[in-house]
């Protein structure tokens, strides 16, 4: 029994004996005593003053005293205003880290028997993994590895994007003005390779776009807009010209109308018509379109070049993987799934959950639900995004008999989700209880947002060159491994360099919007991976100086530190804070627990004496309390991905 069950056991029976009332562990509140008070854990005396009938003060004295004479564990209490602080004993302490030291999987839940899958990155082949994608990938990688620490088996899976228009585009742009180069014969990374042709051919589009608008064609386009008063009242608001002619009239000055009609047009072809060019007059566009109806009419030719450039594009896609330590269980092809569920839509509509309109197009209402009606075939029978999702999720169920599927997809899908779950669930799928989007806001740079077509987009690789670029920097102004051979220099500083990435992005909560800064992300001194990976490495140093030693009598350790009692109490907690991670998919508290281990070990060294301390016994407990927290510290940063070095 651990020691909260203790407590809680306790508090049970003196609410008994005192106040002859029976209460359940349920209705005892209880947490983790304030930093600024003496104690190691806090029961809230409030709810039991009906009971007592007796101030909070006074219960929390009386039940001070009935804890420390019938729980051995407990050692002494205080109160504050009604807060009962106890404080657990030093023999349990010490017992305790007796137990762990030496277990290098501490924390490891046993097996639940239950099966999660974990869906993560899920790219497009028209371009390379990018700073979002790296934020998807870490998340999902880090989530799988909590939920198996949580008990799960879990199973990693993706689905990658390899259809649709944009995949035909970097197609065409390869055809049209690609003269047979290749990855090889470019020297270039077969996604970059392939995401180089994705943005030429926005660069030809747009070239084409340039010269249209100068047509007779375009000017009419732009003329019938601008007798759309709706319209204008809406790009005029959008634009702020609005209020700068009001301005400019309430100050008597002359307004601009040459400027607001250039900022009109510009609006007009940029914003409002540039899809319905690419649809209704571009060339390009006409090639491409008709790129994807061969494709799906399964041409030979098309599909012999869709398949070349993919598997460039997968090569590419494997060495990024393999960079940064992740792998998966299966692969899904959206030109497999696109197909899927609309057997299921059929089967739903006998069964009345789906609904037909007059023009053949199959829906649902979800209004109870608050979620809108939501469509789920076309009325020319083909379907949308969430026909696959629904019928993808099937067949995945059908491959592994999940109890849970976590999908990692970015918050801007968050409705989308919302409306699959609920699909499912009124389809009676047996997982559907188990479902949960890992919903993440957008990765930003410094210098602002990136976008794909335009190729501003900070490449996956880049990105890892950068950081570890940063961490070699760091090491050479600390001169710390020098005297080691290049290639161990090497292999440690891409290290850090990677943990210095994977930490900086996996330490915010999923929800938040973040920006990603590679020098801060290598600080030594912030909450950063290397500051926490610095905190194993001093341990390891610590126990090759202190080579191999006795540490039995670490049992006879009487007088536990504050620093000491601060770090067997995180480490204590550590199994529940993975199970608790792992009910929230939520890495970051992982990541925000190994800097508060890191930092607490880091005061306990500069502040208590460990080879030279004062007995045998203080010795052999504190060697043990480094190897503890080296352990744990290895563990939790591996549930993030993160490899511990021995030197940096």
């Amino acid at each position: 029994m651990n020691i909260i069950d203790l407590i809680q056991e306790g508090v049970i029976k003196a609410i008994k004996s005192l106040y002859d009332a029976d209460i359940s562990a349920e209705q005892i509140t209880m947490n983790s005593t304030r930093k600024e008070f003496e104690g190691d854990y806090t029961v809230v005396t409030f709810p039991f003053t009906r009971i007592a009938r007796k101030k909070p003060d006074e219960i929390a004295d009386e039940m001070g005293q009935f804890l420390v004479k019938e729980v051995d564990q407990i050692a002494g209490y205080n109160v504050i205003k009604g807060f009962l602080n106890l404080v657990v004993s030093d023999r349990f302490w010490i017992d305790f880290l007796g137990t762990i030291y030496h277990n290098d999987s501490y924390g490891q839940h046993e097996a639940n028997g239950k099966k999660v899958m974990v869906e993560f990155s899920s790219p497009n082949t028209n371009k390379p993994l990018h700073l979002g994608h790296i934020r998807n990938i870490l998340l999902g990688w880090s989530t799988s590895k909590i939920l198996e620490a949580a008990g799960y088996e879990t199973v990693r899976v993706q689905i990658v994007n390899d259809r649709g228009i944009a995949i035909c585009k970097s197609m065409l742009a390869w055809q049209e003005f690609g003269n047979n180069e290749t990855p090889e014969s470019s020297g270039i990374k077969g996604d970059h390779f392939v995401g180089k042709y994705y943005v030429l051919f926005e660069q030809k589009f747009r070239e084409e776009y340039s010269a249209w608008q100068q047509t007779a064609s375009a000017n009419t386009a732009f003329t019938n807009w601008q007798q759309d008063e709706k319209a204008m009242k809406k790009a005029q608001k959008v634009l702020g010209l609005t209020d700068a002619k009001q301005k400019a009239e309430a100050e008597g000055k002359s307004f601009n109308e040459e400027d607001f009609a250039l900022a009109l047009n510009k609006y007009f072809f940029k914003e409002i018509y540039k899809n319905t060019y690419f649809n209704e007059y571009s060339e390009l566009g006409k090639k491409a379109k008709a790129m994807l109806l061969n494709w799906e009419a399964g041409d030979k030719a098309t599909i012999e070049l869709w398949k070349k450039m993919n598997s460039w594009v997968y090569q590419g896609f494997d060495k990024t993987y393999d960079k940064l330590g992740v792998s998966f269980d299966k692969l899904y092809f959206e030109s497999d799934t696109y197909l899927l569920g609309k057997d299921t839509i059929a089967q739903g509509l006998e069964n009345g959950i789906f609904y037909k309109k007059e023009d053949g197009s199959v829906w649902i209402d979800l209004t109870d639900a608050k979620l809108d009606h939501k469509l789920v075939l076309r009325s020319d029978g083909t379907s949308v995004y969430m026909t696959q999702d629904i019928g993808t999720a099937q067949v995945r169920y059908k491959d592994f008999g999940v109890d849970k599927m976590v999908y990692v997809v970015a918050d801007e899908q968050n409705y989308h989700f919302q409306v699959l779950f609920e699909i499912l669930k009124r389809m009676g799928e047996p997982y559907a209880d188990g479902l949960h989007h890992l919903s993440y806001g957008m990765v930003d740079l410094p210098t602002g947002k990136m976008k794909s077509r335009e190729g501003t987009v900070v490449d996956a690789d880049d990105l890892v060159a950068e950081v570890v670029s940063e961490a070699r920097k760091n090491s050479e102004e600390r001169d710390t491994i020098s005297s080691l051979p290049a290639n161990e220099q090497d292999a440690i500083i891409y290290n850090i360099g990677l943990a210095a990435l994977k930490f900086f992005i996996i330490k915010v909560n999923p929800q938040k919007r973040m920006t990603f800064n590679p020098a801060e992300s290598v600080d030594m001194q912030g909450q950063t991976g290397p500051y926490v990976q610095n905190a194993y490495v001093r341990v390891r140093s610590l126990l090759r100086k202190a080579g191999d030693q006795d540490l039995s009598s670490a049992s006879t350790y009487s007088d536990l530190q504050n620093q000491e009692k601060e770090i067997l109490s995180q480490l204590y907690a550590f199994p529940e804070l993975i199970a608790a991670a792992a009910e929230d998919y939520d890495p970051s508290a992982i990541a925000s627990f190994c800097y508060d281990l890191a930092k607490n070990y880091h005061r306990f060294y500069h502040d208590l004496s460990i080879l030279n301390a004062d007995s045998n016994a203080a010795k052999a407990f504190r060697l043990q309390l480094s190897q503890a927290v080296a352990n744990v510290l290895a563990f939790a940063m591996n549930l993030l991905g993160i490899d511990m070095p021995e030197r940096m």
